[in-house]
């Protein structure tokens, strides 16, 4: 069975890595909607250590832009979950520090894939005028982030900051990665805790391998 490591990354984010032939955890171990049986191959990443994680980037992020006005952008609709879990724990940490970090989020929504395959056209919605930006620190969550960011940089915000509770190893992948990152994963298609498959398992609450006979069953 491969080890799961803790691996330090510039920004402070420090990725817990899943290497490459981690088998994941059997189902038979957790609980899951029982209209998925069969359509998933293992759990890579369980609810609860989802929530540790997301703790401690909480934690990093009030050590970084607290005293901040900042702008949380949560990317629709896979970064959801992970944005208001986000936002839950560093709210929770504001109310027992002498430490404040106003908020407020704004929403938009990236579609770039079609069945499991990343596509070249990237829909940007919610986002045209960023105007309340300028002079602001951003946090922005989610994935498919590049073309965000760039748009995003057009308001002149005061700071950007990047958090994404998964970081997946792809070949020749050029992407820098977000400031504060929860997992970093194999190339292999991940569903749950938000996280779909043409808009099925974003009622999955850990985060799994789809197996062949959903990716299937589930096919547009």
């Amino acid at each position: 069975m491969a080890d799961v490591v803790v691996k330090p990354q510039v920004g402070g984010g420090g990725g817990i890595v899943i290497d490459d032939d981690w088998p994941g955890y059997s189902l038979d171990l957790f609980s899951y909607p029982a209209h998925y049986s069969g359509d998933l191959d293992c759990v890579v990443v369980p609810h609860g250590v989802i929530m540790d994680r997301t703790e401690r980037l909480a934690r990093n992020i009030m050590d970084d832009l607290g005293d901040h006005d900042i702008v949380v952008l949560c990317v629709l609709k896979g970064g959801y979950q992970f944005c208001v879990d986000l936002v839950d724990k560093i709210k929770a940490l504001s109310r027992n520090s002498n430490r404040t970090l106003p908020m407020r989020v704004h929403f938009i929504r990236l579609k770039s894939y079609l069945n499991d395959q990343s596509t070249e056209d990237l829909h940007i919605v919610g986002a045209e005028d960023l105007s309340f930006l300028a002079g602001k620190a951003i946090v922005g969550t989610g994935k498919t982030m590049k073309a965000l960011l760039k748009h995003v940089e057009s308001f002149s915000p005061k700071l950007v900051k990047v958090a994404g509770l998964l970081v997946k190893r792809v070949p020749h992948n050029s992407t820098c990665l977000p400031d504060y990152v929860g997992f970093e994963i194999p190339d292999r298609f991940v569903v749950g805790y938000a996280l779909d498959y043409n808009e099925y398992f974003r009622d999955l609450n850990h985060i799994c391998v789809i197996s062949e006979r959903g990716k299937t069953k589930y096919k547009i």
